[in-house]
C-alpha cells in the first residue's frame, strides 16, 4: 500500500539555534524540542527532567474542595463509599487506584464495574442498584458520569451522593453532583485538560491527602496505574502526563504493584531491560481490558488491588486465558471481514467499509474495525447483533471527521457516540442496507482522495553520520512516547545497499539492511518489516530514501544502533 510521507514543518530557527548552543545538542535535536513546544534551557530542563514537584495544585481543579469536603464528611460519618468506573483499562486501573488508597486509611468500601453487554458504558440504573441494596451513600465514579444527569438525579432519589471524577467532554448540564471534577469543564481552570480518567482520579486522591495529611509517598507507590490508563487510553504524553508517565513506568519497571507484576510475569516482559509505553498498549492493557471483553470487568480491579503474590499469579492465568480466547476471536473475525471485502467486487470500489455479522462477538468489533484499516485504508464499521440491535464500533483514518457522517445518518440510529476518529453506534437490524448505502454516499463526497492514503509523519531530515551514541543517548530522553511526543520519525535521502542486506524471517518476509550514504563511511544497519519484497529494488534501483525510526538492537549481549525502517522509495525507478 503506497504511504504518503508528510515532513513536518522546521521549528523557529532562532529557537532552535538557542537549544543546540545552550544545550550543545545536535540541531536535528534542538528541532525535536522547537516542534515540540521546548524554546528554551528551563523548558528543556523540564521537559528532559521531570518532577513530581512540577505536577499541578489539586486545588486548582473545579469542584475538588466540594468533593473533599464530601469524602471527608463519608469517613467521619463511617459511609459506605462505592468506587465506580467503566470496564475498559482507563476505568479498572482508576478504580483500583482510587480503592486501594482508600483502602489504606478507611474499611467501609466496596467497587463496582458494570457488566459491558448488559449495562453497557458508564453509569447504570444496575450499579446504582446495586449501591443501595449493599448501603452505599457515596459513589465516587471514575473514567464516566460528566453526562449521567438522569442516573445522578436517579441515585439522589435513594440518597445516594455522586463525586464524579471524568476526563471526556461535559453536555450542556451537569449532573447534581456532590461535586463534578472534570477538566473539560468551561468553568475549571485547571492547566491540563488531557488528563486520563486514572489521571483525574489521581488528582482527587492527591487533593484528599494533602487535605487529610495522609503520606503522599502512599499514593505514589500507585502511580504504576496512572502510566498504565495513561498509555491505554492514548492521551497526550506532554506536560502533567509526562510526569506521572514518566514516574509511572519507573515504578513499573523497578517495584510493580502485585497485580501488575503478575501481568508482567504472564505477558513475558519480565526480563525485558525496559518496559516501556508500546509494552503497555500492546501487551499489558490488552491483557487488563479482556477481562471486560470476555467476562467482567472486575476481575481485573481484583487482579490490580491484589496483595497476594499466589492469588494474583492465578488470577493473572485466567485473565491471559481470555486475552488468548479475545486474540483468537479477534483473528478469525478480522480474517473473515477481510474475505468478505476481498471476495467482493462492489466493496473492493468502494471508499468506506461497512460490514454485519449478528455471530461476530461484540467485545472485539473495534479492534477488528482498526484491523482492517491496516488492510484497507478507509473509514470502517464493524456491526453485529446485540439485543435486537445492530451495534457496532467505527474507526476512521487520518484527517476525516467520522463522527460527523454518522451524525449525518443519526436518523437511521437508535444510538450513536463517539469523537473524530472512533465512534459507537446502534441501529435496527432492518437499517443496515439504508445505513450502509448511505454512510458510502456521505464519505465519498466529503473525504479527500489523499486522506485515502496511509500517511507517515516526518519529523526531520537526518545524515546516517549524525546517527551518533551521543544523539540516540539524547533521543532516548525524549521518552516516554506517545500522542503529541511521538518516537521521531527521520528521512535520510539517496542512501544505497552497502552489499548485505538480505531477507530474513520465516518466509522471508522481512528485510536486514546495511545502508551507506555518499561521501560518508557510516554504515548503519536496519530492519524493515514486511518489506522483504524490496531485496531486488534496494540491490538494484539505488540510490533510494527512507523514512525510520531510531532503536537499538540487543543481541548476545551486545547493543547496536538500529534504524526501524517505516517505508522506502526509489525515486529514480522507472514505473
Amino acid at each position: 500500500m503506497d504511504k504518503r510521507w508528510c515532513i513536518k514543518p522546521k521549528g523557529v530557527e532562532e529557537s532552535i539555534k538557542r537549544l543546540t548552543e545552550e544545550l550543545r545538542i545536535h540541531p536535528v535535536l534542538a528541532n525535536l524540542l522547537v516542534q515540540r513546544g521546548v524554546t528554551n534551557y528551563e523548558e528543556a530542563r523540564a521537559f528532559f527532567r521531570p518532577k513530581l514537584t512540577d505536577l499541578h495544585n489539586p486545588f486548582l481543579m473545579k469542584d475538588m474542595e466540594e468533593g473533599i469536603h464530601r469524602l471527608d464528611k463519608a469517613f467521619k460519618r463511617k459511609e459506605r463509599i462505592l468506587i465506580y468506573g467503566d470496564y475498559d483499562v482507563d476505568g479498572t486501573t482508576s478504580v483500583a487506584l482510587v480503592y486501594s488508597f482508600l483502602k489504606l486509611h478507611y474499611d467501609n468500601l466496596d467497587f463496582y464495574i458494570p457488566d459491558r453487554y448488559n449495562e453497557g458504558y458508564g453509569i447504570s440504573y444496575k450499579g446504582i442498584d446495586y449501591a443501595e441494596e449493599t448501603g452505599a451513600s457515596l459513589v465516587i465514579a471514575l473514567d464516566c458520569g460528566i453526562k449521567a444527569v438522569e442516573k445522578v438525579e436517579y441515585a439522589k432519589e435513594k440518597n445516594i451522593d455522586f463525586i464524579i471524577c471524568d476526563h471526556h467532554t461535559p453536555g450542556d448540564t451537569l449532573p447534581e453532583a456532590a461535586a463534578c471534577l472534570d477538566p473539560k469543564r468551561d468553568d475549571c481552570n485547571y492547566p491540563d485538560k488531557d488528563l486520563s480518567g486514572c489521571g483525574v482520579g489521581f488528582k482527587f486522591m492527591q487533593g484528599f491527602c494533602r487535605y487529610m495529611d495522609f503520606k503522599e509517598s502512599q499514593l505514589m507507590d500507585l502511580i504504576d496505574l496512572v502510566a498504565v490508563s495513561i498509555a491505554s487510553d492514548i492521551v497526550p504524553l506532554v506536560g502533567e502526563n509526562r510526569i506521572l508517565a514518566y514516574y509511572g513506568l519507573k515504578k513499573l519497571n523497578e517495584n510493580p504493584g502485585t497485580g501488575l507484576k503478575s501481568i508482567i510475569i504472564t505477558a513475558g516482559l519480565e526480563d525485558k531491560d525496559e518496559i516501556n509505553i508500546s509494552d503497555i498498549v500492546f501487551k499489558i492493557g490488552p491483557r487488563i481490558n479482556a477481562a471486560g471483553r470476555i467476562e467482567s470487568g472486575s476481575d481485573a480491579v481484583k487482579l490490580l488491588i491484589s496483595q497476594e503474590n499466589d492469588h494474583a499469579k492465578r488470577m493473572s492465568a485466567e485473565i491471559n486465558v481470555r486475552n488468548e480466547t479475545r486474540k483468537d476471536l479477534d483473528r478469525n473475525i478480522t480474517i473473515e471481514a477481510i474475505n468478505m471485502i476481498a471476495n467482493d467486487e462492489e466493496q473492493l470500489k468502494k471508499k468506506t467499509t461497512v460490514l454485519f455479522n449478528p455471530d461476530w462477538h461484540k467485545g472485539v468489533i473495534g479492534i477488528v474495525a482498526s484491523r482492517l484499516i491496516e488492510s484497507f485504508y478507509r473509514p470502517t464499521i464493524i456491526l453485529t447483533e446485540s439485543k435486537g440491535l445492530a451495534t457496532g464500533s467505527a474507526r476512521s483514518v487520518e484527517g476525516f471527521d467520522l463522527y460527523n457522517a454518522i451524525d449525518a445518518c443519526s436518523d437511521l440510529l437508535e444510538n450513536f457516540g463517539g469523537h473524530m476518529y472512533a465512534a459507537g453506534l446502534s441501529m435496527k437490524i432492518e437499517n443496515v442496507p439504508v445505513f450502509m448505502e448511505r454512510f458510502e454516499k456521505i464519505v465519498s463526497e466529503t473525504i479527500l482522495p489523499e486522506q485515502l492514503i496511509p500517511q507517515i509523519n516526518i519529523d526531520s531530515e537526518l545524515h546516517l553520520k549524525d546517527i551518533t551514541p551521543k544523539f540516540y543517548r539524547i533521543l532516548k530522553q525524549f521518552r516516554p512516547f506517545g500522542p503529541e511526543n511521538m518516537n521521531p520519525v527521520f528521512v535520510t535521502r539517496n542512501v544505497f545497499d552497502y552489499g548485505t542486506s538480505k531477507q530474513v524471517g520465516k518466509d522471508k518476509d522481512h528485510l536486514k539492511v546495511e545502508l551507506i550514504e555518499e561521501h560518508s563511511a557510516a554504515i548503519k544497519q536496519g530492519i524493515a518489516f514486511s518489506m522483504g519484497n524490496l531485496l531486488h529494488d534496494i540491490k538494484n534501483h539505488g540510490p533510494f530514501d527512507v523514512c525510520y525510526t531510531v532503536d537499538e538492537n540487543n543481541f548476545n549481549g551486545s547493543t547496536t544502533i538500529q534504524l526501524m525502517l517505516k517505508d522506502v522509495r526509489f525515486p529514480n525507478k522507472e514505473s
